[in-house]
């Protein structure tokens, strides 16, 4: 440890230069940091690949962070990478003004009453695509878990936002979206890691075929697209500088953000449920009797409505989503100074900050923390449920806890999506539970693959077979 000025946390170098720590945190970041944390206490600096991180590991602590979003800033973070990433322009002040503003201010349709409505044409999709489904499946049918869940939420997800496409191969349109989809995803840690795109075989490539789907002369014929989208491209042809194809990048980008972490989640919260017969009967239990106390009927040929105050009563259901999110998510939330500053935390710490250093909080930590949840790698599908009431109270060392589940990231930097991703993964999870009889086809245990860690939700090690038949 040196070169620190007084109040600047200890300092964790690597032995190789620049690379610093990087090859180790990449392994597993998670027993790496509580490794940290016993040597040097709940605040440190790690030198990863040439940059200083602060890590505030006690979730107390996490507020002060959270607060401070003047000094401690985000969005410019994720711009600069989401445009090496997706390949559009940096945004720009100067030449773009305000579309970061403008295009952020569009979340609103995310939210509300806007909410509700993309909801029901999400719902309205899901039922279409497990129809079709259905039509196919005349006993058991196998399939892999991933890939089911990658290919409905995935279609329903590019119909509900960017509508139909209407030829008559429309569905082979989308699978094959689909496909390159899945190949760019696998070099996306590499990409969000700064490895240049030269070096990723055919990621190049693919990228900018994804890219090309997304030209307006395309999009343009898809029918039925969702309002969000439609606003993003009225914004777009503001900006005369923002050429065709960087237009159609943002697209991209969107539907990256919007199935990215989707499509892993609705995986884990199902093979858990398939795990766990009696999560599993509970949450069928619920939605037998939601259907029952609404009058409607069960099966494939039956519209299912639900609004809003119905999904979030499903109490059970959304609290198993919950713990499988709390089990599979692992995302850093990072800030960067924008000046030399003193943090100021509680118990009257503090942590001196240079300009351009990073500070994250890692939530995962707080996920699998003993104190606050009791045996942290068990399943517990009602760990979110106190007296049939959702269960929002959790503490450490005897002390209510402000942030307890955070698979969305925190303040600023919070996922504008989450709303219509937990509807979407509860209306899988409901329409599947409601229409079939699932059961695992192998019995063989999935294991988290780390490669995704502090980006989001982990993907599975393998995929494992399951079947599906109508229920009678």
């Amino acid at each position: 440890v040196f070169n620190r000025k007084t109040g600047e946390p200890p300092l964790i170098n690597g032995w190789i230069p620049y690379l610093g720590k990087a090859l180790i945190f990449r392994k597993d970041a998670y027993k790496f940091l509580l490794d940290q944390q016993k040597k040097f206490g709940d605040i440190f600096t790690v030198h990863i690949a040439g940059r200083y991180i602060t890590f505030i590991m006690d979730p107390f602590q996490y507020v002060y962070v959270i607060r401070n979003s003047k000094q401690l800033e985000f969005h410019e973070f994720a711009n600069k990478m989401a445009s090496k990433t997706f390949d559009y322009p940096a945004l720009s002040k100067g030449k773009f003004p305000e579309l970061k503003e403008n295009l952020h201010r569009i979340y609103q349709y995310l939210q509300g009453k806007p909410l509700d409505i993309i909801s029901d044409h999400m719902m309205k999709n899901l039922q279409d695509i497990f129809e079709w489904k259905c039509s196919q499946a005349t006993d058991w049918e196998t399939e892999k878990m991933y890939k089911f869940c990658c290919s409905v939420m995935f279609e329903a997800s590019f119909v509900t936002l960017y509508g139909r496409v209407p030829a008559a191969d429309g569905r082979k349109v989308i699978s094959e979206i689909r496909d390159k989809f899945i190949k760019f995803d696998a070099s996306f840690p590499y990409l969000a890691a700064n490895i240049p795109i030269e070096l990723l075989g055919a990621t190049k490539k693919v990228r900018k075929e994804l890219i090309h789907h997304f030209l307006l002369q395309n999009m343009t014929k898809w029918l039925g697209g969702s309002k969000v989208v439609q606003a993003r491209q009225d914004i777009f042809e503001k900006y005369e500088l923002l050429g065709d194809y960087d237009k159609a990048a943002h697209h991209f980008a969107f539907l990256w953000a919007s199935v990215g972490n989707t499509i892993p989640a609705t995986f884990w919260a199902m093979y858990y449920l398939l795990r766990h017969p009696e999560a599993l009967a509970a949450v069928r239990d619920e939605i037998d009797h939601l259907l029952q106390s609404t009058g409607q009927k069960r099966g494939p040929t039956y519209n299912i409505h639900l609004t809003r105050e119905q999904l979030d009563n499903l109490v059970y259901l959304e609290s198993a989503l919950n713990e499988s999110l709390r089990m599979c998510s692992s995302s850093m939330n990072i800030r960067i100074s924008q000046e030399d500053f003193v943090l100021k935390l509680e118990g009257n710490q503090e942590v001196v900050l240079r300009k351009g250093d990073w500070i994250a909080l890692y939530p995962q930590i707080l996920h699998m923390d003993p104190e606050v949840y009791e045996d942290p790698k068990e399943y517990k599908f009602d760990r979110y449920i106190e007296n049939g009431k959702k269960k929002t109270t959790f503490y450490k060392a005897g002390r209510k806890l402000k942030y307890f589940l955070m698979p969305f990231g925190s303040g600023i930097s919070m996922c504008p999506g989450r709303f219509l991703a937990m509807n979407e993964m509860k209306m899988f999870l409901f329409i599947l539970l409601s229409h079939f009889d699932v059961e695992l086809a192998e019995n063989k245990a999935v294991r988290l693959d780390n490669s995704r860690m502090g980006l989001g939700i982990l993907l599975p090690d393998a995929d494992i077979a399951f079947r599906y038949k109508l229920r009678s």
